[in-house]
């Protein structure tokens, strides 16, 4: 009977290992940068998306946000380590909020390049995950 269970304990195990090191075993070197940089983009139904950055460090030297997928390019750069920015958004869009990525490229005396990018979201829904990247 043992033996029986032992290739898919075996292969339980193999694939346990094999997921913990692909997610990097919760020690990922992002975890650090998610406690610390922080991005909302809030859609408001009076027709704008608020956007607001926080630096808990406070060693950003400097943020260009841009909004992607729009008919005329937003783009933005900001020095410090906050903001809160209003853009008009007069319609949530047809197609869904995925369709108007925020994408911010960080530049901090720490960290060095960091980009970020999340999604808008309705007041009073939840924030969407923010996906982080260094270079």
């Amino acid at each position: 009977m043992a033996r029986k269970l032992g290739a898919p304990i075996a292969l339980g195990i193999i694939t346990i290992l094999a997921l913990v090191f692909i997610t990097g075993g919760g020690t990922d070197d992002k975890d650090i940068l998610r406690q610390t940089l922080q991005v909302d983009a809030v859609y408001y139904d009076t027709g704008h998306v608020e956007i607001s950055y926080f630096d808990k460090s406070g060693k950003t030297d400097s943020v260009v946000m841009e909004i992607l997928g729009m008919d005329e390019s937003f783009q933005k750069t900001f020095s410090g380590s906050e903001f809160i920015e209003i853009v008009p958004f007069p319609n949530p869009p047809k197609y869904g909020w995925p369709i108007h990525p925020i994408v911010l490229e960080v530049v901090h005396s720490e960290f060095g390049h960091v980009q970020m990018k999340t999604e808008i979201h309705p007041l009073g829904e939840p924030a969407p995950n923010v996906i982080y990247s260094r270079s």
